[in-house]
């Protein structure tokens, strides 16, 4: 079993940025897929970014050129940076760890971080 404890939400004007970060409870991070998800009132949770064990990243269309995923293995922590944010980004977002080293999005999930852009 693998604990993911999330970091870094909170509201921000639209045009604004925040970092958010997921730490894992493992000795083992570095074979881990790490991805972002986020899900808003009344939608279905989607993938917004992730980085797989060989730091192969992808992100959602809505998010490219905004958002950043980076990891880093010695701290077990994956981050997402996110830029000029927009109304429609507000969600809560998840952290997801997965043991295949690609996402799948049936790992270990986190508690969840509320963004709330808003002016």
């Amino acid at each position: 079993q693998v604990q993911l404890v999330e970091s870094g939400g909170g509201w921000v004007q639209p045009g604004g940025s925040l970092r958010l970060s997921c730490t894992a409870s493992t000795s083992i991070f570095s074979i881990y897929a790490m991805g972002w998800y986020r899900q808003a009132p009344g939608k279905q949770r989607e993938l917004v970014a992730d980085v797989s064990n060989a730091y192969r990243t992808n992100y959602a269309d809505s998010v490219k050129g905004r958002f950043t995923i980076s990891r880093d293995n010695a701290k077990k922590t994956v981050y997402l940076e996110m830029n000029s944010l927009k109304p429609e980004d507000t969600a809560v977002y998840y952290c997801n760890a997965d043991p295949l080293g690609t996402m799948t999005g049936r790992g270990y999930w986190g508690q969840g971080t509320q963004v709330t852009v808003s002016s």
